[in-house]
């Protein structure tokens, strides 16, 4: 058996100095970023680095300073829907970009059962990161308590759970829920319905609670179908209850519009014209509201800049800047198409 190849010797502040002809203390002051060191100093430690291919130990300074140099970005959601849910993508990539020039790695966890709860519980209480952006969180979420406790660097996208005082960015979901019901509303349609989804968070608690708003005396219990997940599969499952529940039904509001999409699939298989017989809207203005057929009418909200507020809070914190405590939010519009 051969044997195993042995790992290469990582270079050190000695090898550089040995190579450069100077002392290691001015190496580490080169490296520190500090001043006073001459440029042909400079120039020699710059060439030795090279050449002894040096990389600084980032764990080790790390150590040192008490800092991970990383922020957690916290998902509450199945491994599918994380998949599937464009909105979480802009979400990353926002957040990855402004960490990422502030010099911090983003740490993806996603929790998506008890075994993972306990386990990101354990990473935080560790002090494996500086801080944590939390997405989806939901009502007496444990994650959440943990944040808290540890009073470590945070920002939730939308309202923390039960109303816990911490850092967050969010829209006005209830707003502009109201809004584009309102619109629909307008358009002439009487028995309209809604695919209400995610109920145990406050994007989608805050978003029934808007259609109720537009509706007003109209609103009819019975025309609200619950499911779990702002997903394809809770849409279809969601139309089918609302289809039972009033065959005659004209207008659906679903709650994101991969929802949506799920309903809009019932209605064309079950011959419902869109938006002949039932107008639909969604919301989020993702890449599903623009690839269904018709396009789908739907709140356009800024995913991408949620993210990146959320990590400049987070940053904020832990340069110990004061932040605004009573949440950050941010500018929605309605965007409308053939759906109606």
């Amino acid at each position: 058996m051969a044997p195993l190849p042995s790992r290469k010797k990582r270079a050190t502040i000695l090898d550089v100095a040995t190579v450069a002809g100077i002392s290691r203390g001015t190496v580490s002051r080169v490296l520190n970023g500090e001043r006073y060191v001459s440029a042909e100093a400079r120039e020699a430690i710059d060439k030795a680095i090279k050449a002894v291919g040096y990389v600084p130990n980032t764990a080790a300074r790390n150590l040192v300073r008490q800092r991970s140099q990383a922020v957690g970005l916290l998902i509450h959601e199945p491994h599918s829907l994380f998949l599937e849910d464009p909105n979480l993508g802009s979400i990353i990539l926002g957040a990855n970009t402004v960490l990422s020039q502030a010099g911090y790695q983003m740490v993806c966890l996603i929790i998506d059962s008890e075994r993972d709860e306990t386990r990101v519980g354990q990473y935080l209480n560790g002090g494996s990161i500086d801080g944590a952006i939390v997405v989806s969180a939901r009502e007496n979420d444990h994650i959440t308590e943990i944040i808290e406790n540890l009073g470590l660097p945070s920002a939730f996208v939308g309202p923390p759970p039960n109303h816990r005082p911490l850092p967050f960015v969010s829209i006005n979901n209830r707003q502009a829920a109201a809004e584009i019901t309102a619109k629909l509303m307008a358009s002439g349609r009487t028995q309209i319905g809604m695919i209400a989804s995610a109920l145990d968070r406050a994007s989608g608690a805050d978003r029934l609670e808007g259609f109720k708003d537009a509706l007003g005396s109209s609103y009819r219990p019975e025309l609200v179908a619950k499911v779990d997940r702002f997903s394809f599969d809770a849409g279809t499952v969601g139309m089918r209850k609302l289809l039972a529940a009033c065959p005659t039904i004209d207008g659906v509001f679903a709650a994101s519009d991969a929802v949506a999409a799920g309903a809009l699939s019932v209605l064309q298989q079950t011959g419902h014209r869109v938006p002949d017989d039932v107008a639909l809207i969604g919301f989020d203005d993702s890449s599903w509201a623009k690839r269904t057929t018709p396009p789908l009418s739907t709140v356009h909200q800024p995913a991408s800049e949620l993210g990146s507020c959320a990590a400049e809070l987070v940053l904020a914190q832990i340069k110990g800047r004061e932040i605004n405590r009573d949440g950050v939010y941010l500018e929605t519009s309605i965007v409308w198409r053939e759906s109606v």
